[in-house]
């Protein structure tokens, strides 16, 4: 018995057409994700700062031998162990002007609240080169390390006196001819001068007029008094036409091993760390703190960019305490992640205080925070 009837051919069912909207949207999607994937690796004009790598002043870094070393030395004073964590934090840019972050990435940004996108010029400013911001940070890192040597010593009781080092001198500008990089300028017009600071506010009060200035001059600090007639800038500001930096008299010269990190905002963690080394007993009493703000040779405490980043840094680094400048109070309000502790303080005494308190188990709630307006 046969099952089948061979005789009999079997006709398929005819194909189904799919209907012309269904078509269209399939194509439609097709080109929309081409496109998506397209515009996605553009350039956009925008670029990510997300949380970059965390040291420990207090603690060692690589010493590029394989081997580890302390971050800070003192090799002339006597320093004393420390323990817990006074960390500086720094952040990271992703992106160039060449190379901008693509769409993808602002995207996926844009949705992590770690990261923030913002306009390349705000990094990087028109006309400067890579090299150049490079060049300008290590500049800014190099002044702070001096500037928190300077403002630590002080708080130490040491005198470190204060004069003006002349780092460059603008072509065919007023100074030209007359003042040499590496001089040190003493005093202006026979009172001594107390940093770049004040001789800009002196300059600036003699309208143009001639200033005279004693300047110490090679290896053996030959003193010698030069006159410079300061031009006006564009801006209508006085110019002497030098690059100059703050330069002190310390007593004990500081070390640090930190490599490619750049810019001003590590000062007031630099100082903390010089304080805890040279006093008796461990400043953070075991804590771990992080920490950011420019510092001034007086302990005055500045603000500084990225903050958000470095909130989300410091907790990455195990930190739960933290010291923002209080000029950055109103970027921290609002983003302070769970676990960390936030004091905001104004000076360097302030921040010695925060430490020592936390260390000690005191009133954490009388010290200043920030707080929304």
């Amino acid at each position: 018995m046969s099952l089948f009837d061979e005789s009999v051919s079997a006709v398929p069912a005819p194909r189904r057409r799919m209907p012309r909207g269904t078509r269209v949207g399939l194509w439609s999607l097709v080109v929309a994700l081409v496109a998506l994937l397209g515009i996605s690796f553009l350039p956009t004009g925008f670029v990510i700062q997300q949380p970059g790598p965390v040291y420990d002043t207090i603690g060692e870094v690589p010493d590029g031998e394989g081997g580890m070393q302390p971050l800070l030395s003192i090799p002339d004073a006597g320093t004393h162990p420390t323990s817990g964590a006074l960390d500086l934090l720094t952040v990271q840019v992703v992106g160039t002007p060449s190379r901008t972050a693509s769409w993808l990435e602002v995207v996926g940004a844009w949705f992590d609240r770690t990261r923030a996108v913002v306009p390349v010029a705000t990094v990087f400013p028109a006309g400067q080169s890579d090299q150049q911001r490079q060049e300008q940070n290590a500049v800014l890192m190099t002044d702070s390390q001096t500037e928190a040597q300077a403002a630590a010593f002080t708080y130490l009781g040491y005198d470190v006196g204060v004069a003006v080092e002349v780092v460059d001198i603008a072509e065919d500008g007023p100074a030209q001819g007359l003042l040499q990089p590496d001089d040190v300028i003493v005093s202006v017009d026979g009172a001594p001068v107390e940093g770049v600071q004040a001789l800009r506010r002196t300059v600036t009060a003699k309208a143009g007029a001639p200033v005279s200035l004693g300047v110490l001059r090679g290896d053996d600090d030959t003193e010698i008094e030069v006159e410079v007639t300061p031009t006006e800038g564009d801006d209508g500001t006085w110019l002497l036409g030098i690059t100059a930096r703050d330069a002190f008299e310390l007593p004990f010269e500081v070390s640090f091993a930190l490599q490619n990190v750049g810019g001003p905002s590590a000062g007031m963690m630099f100082a903390l760390g010089i304080i805890d080394l040279l006093t008796p007993g461990e400043l953070t009493g075991g804590e771990a703190f992080a920490g950011t703000g420019t510092i001034s040779v007086d302990g005055e405490v500045g603000a500084i960019g990225g903050i958000r980043q470095k909130l989300w840094g410091a907790v990455g680094a195990g930190a739960d305490w933290f010291l923002a400048p209080a000029a950055n109070c109103g970027e921290v309000v609002g983003h302070v992640p769970d676990g960390l502790r936030v004091f905001a303080v104004s000076t360097l005494d302030e921040a010695v205080t925060a430490v020592e308190t936390v260390a000690a188990g005191g009133d954490v709630d009388a010290l200043p925070t920030c707080t929304a307006d």
